[in-house]
């Protein structure tokens, strides 16, 4: 036997010092029952108690100081909580890996799939014997240890309670290294995994996963998999028309049977468009939304059942996504007379645009983004970014011109730059221009065989793009590509991108945009909880776990800056819900939990405190029966 608690010598002290005050209060202790009597001779009795104030006249009734002392040695072997195992390294050490994905959300068991798996993690917690410890983790992207290794139920309890899921997906094994990891020379150690098995590939995912000398059990959770879901939803405004925009989502039938579903679209809260359709089974169906007005900031793609019935996750069936502010940019256009240049930059509402002559620069007043055309002039603070066009050679230029070419074009371009992208290049035709010489840091948009002709990078922290030729001496002018790489060029200045404009996803690390004198910024998730974050280099960072609509906060007073942003679940193989009663890591399936029953526990402090419970009892009883005093 050992104790777990106090040591022995601990409690020998103890139990010297109280018991020591209970003999003294069993000899201070004089009390004397009143009794009616109906004659004298019982007077004889009371006074002969009057003159017991030796020590052998106090402990003439010894029962009632060896009950005391009985009850004071329960008490003070339960403080030592007394184990039957000669050391706690003889139990096993059990990590329990809780899964916390969104799957666990599901509601085809009451009331979902997570508090069922909490009760069966509760049933383990209480079916461990007196030597077993238990550590418990919640696994979902990340992975949370909510306890220590411990044998104290309060605390296992306490991290059951604790476990919530999260819209994100499950890293199996990460949540197998760490237990690996916890369970590291530890004798009899023991893994138990309690989930719905929606872990995609899990050969693929554990491949080269070694779990030596450790025992891995599974606890199944679900019962069924009935579940659509919205996989993909993006939107942008139109480079030309901010007031207009464009949707794009994708939804999924994860069963094996046709479903038909409604598709809603919501834009600022209010609908706008209703959609019925029939889904094959297993089958995931792109739709696009064109031209569509009437929302400014929010929109809100929500997907249901056709009979009106909920499916068995909701947590797919909602995705968010938030349009780019329709803010005027202010443009400065510096250039001796361009009609291609300024009618380009009417095409926009929302462009402030001042123009001005290279003798007239810098004109007062701040601007987003400044075009210098044929010209580079050092770039006032107040400039913003810059545009060049056929940038002289100077040392105020961003990029030195290389050597004179002639009849050229865009051999290749980079068809990922939102600058250019969806826009045709290889038909330009130039007369003349410079090849650029771009640093080593810069990114060539444009080249053709004989060199650079499209650059970008940044210069003193702003950015800048640099065209080696003079619009005007080439035929982009006359087509479409040239109001759309001008204005998707200032867009991209002012952090508006004219692509599809897809949501955060869950489950990764997020890089947000923030002021970058701020270090740390406030950000409230769709739950309403605020998180104070840092900042790093212009960027919040934050690992996001909840689909929805996010705001981030920095500064305060007239320095103050709020952002709003989405996130979306949208992962296909989150949403395939079926749940696994057999789940394998190699050939054989996992066995269930053993040893483990509710309700026997080897703790004999227990028993110690029910004993001094029994024995205080019975002192009472004979208290009252005048048999102890």
């Amino acid at each position: 036997m050992f104790f777990a608690g106090l040591s022995a010598s601990h409690l020998l002290a103890i139990f010297g010092a109280a018991g020591a005050l209970v003999v003294l209060f069993y000899i201070l202790k004089l009390r004397r029952r009143p009794i009616a009597v109906p004659f004298s001779n019982i007077w004889h009795r009371v006074l002969r108690d009057k003159e017991a104030t030796t020590l052998f006249s106090q402990l003439k009734r010894l029962l009632s100081l060896l009950l005391q002392l009985a009850l004071l040695a329960l008490l003070v072997l339960a403080l030592g909580d007394p184990r039957l195992t000669r050391s706690p390294t003889e139990g096993r050490s059990i990590v329990v890996l809780v899964d916390g994905s969104a799957s666990m959300k599901a509601t085809d068991v009451a009331p979902s799939r997570l508090e069922v798996a909490k009760e069966k993690v509760r049933e383990l917690v209480r079916g461990m014997s007196g030597a077993d410890r238990m550590l418990i983790a919640q696994m979902d992207a990340s992975l949370r240890p909510l306890s220590t290794m411990s044998d104290d139920p309060s605390e296992l309890e306490a991290a059951v309670d604790a476990l919530a899921a999260t819209d994100t997906r499950a890293d199996l094994a990460r949540g197998l290294r760490f237990a690996q990891d916890s369970l590291a020379g530890l004798g009899k150690s023991e893994i138990v995994i309690v989930s719905d098995g929606a872990f995609g590939d899990v050969e693929a995912t554990t491949r080269g996963l070694e779990l030596r000398d450790t025992d891995v059990r599974y606890v199944p959770v679900g019962a069924r998999a009935k579940n659509v879901a919205i996989t993909g939803f993006s939107v942008r405004r139109y480079p030309l028309d901010k007031s207009r925009y464009e949707v794009m989502l994708e939804v999924a039938n994860t069963t094996d049977a046709p479903l038909d579903v409604e598709l809603t679209l919501l834009g600022d809260g209010q609908v706008v468009d209703v959609t019925r359709l029939a889904l094959g089974p297993n089958e995931r169906v792109p739709r696009y939304y064109k031209d569509l007005g009437g929302a400014n900031r929010t929109l809100e793609a929500v997907i249901r059942l056709g009979d009106g019935t909920p499916d068995d996750l909701p947590a797919d069936d909602h995705a968010y996504a938030l349009m780019p502010e329709r803010r005027r940019a202010r443009v400065l256009a510096v250039t001796p007379g361009n009609t291609y240049l300024e009618a380009t930059l009417l095409l926009d509402d929302y462009l402030d645009v001042t123009t001005v002559t290279p003798a007239s620069y810098p004109p007062p007043g701040t601007f987003d983004v400044t075009i210098f055309d044929g010209v580079a002039p050092p770039l006032a603070k107040t400039g913003g970014a810059a545009l060049y066009f056929d940038p002289p050679d100077t040392p105020s230029a961003p990029v030195e011109r290389g050597k004179a070419i002639t009849g050229f074009g865009f051999d290749t371009w980079d068809r990922k730059s939102p600058i250019l992208r969806f826009l045709a290049m290889g038909d330009i035709q130039v007369a003349n221009g410079f090849a650029l010489e771009p640093k080593r840091e810069d990114r060539v948009l444009g080249a053709s065989d004989l060199g650079p002709i499209l650059v970008s990078g940044r210069r003193d922290g702003r950015k800048f793009v640099a065209l080696g030729f003079d619009p005007r001496n080439s035929d982009f002018v006359l087509r479409v590509a040239w109001p759309l790489f001008v204005l998707n060029t200032i867009n991209d200045f002012v952090e508006e991108d004219t692509s599809y404009l897809s949501s955060y996803r869950t489950g990764e690390v997020w890089r947000i945009p923030a002021p970058s004198n701020a270090e740390t910024a406030t950000l409230e998730d769709p739950l309403g909880r605020r998180h104070t974050i840092p900042v790093k280099e212009g960027h919040a960072v934050y690992f996001g776990d909840q689909a929805g609509f996010y705001q981030l906060s920095t500064g305060s007073g007239a320095e103050a800056t709020t952002l709003r942003f989405a996130a979306n679940l949208s992962d296909l193989d989150e949403s395939r819900i079926a749940p696994v009663a057999e789940l394998a890591l190699g050939k054989e399936p996992l066995a269930r939990p053993s040893g483990f029953r509710p309700g026997v526990r080897r703790e004999l402090w227990l028993y110690l405190l029910f004993g001094a419970l029994a024995l205080s009892t019975l002192e009472w009883v004979t208290y009252h029966r005048r048999l102890t005093v």
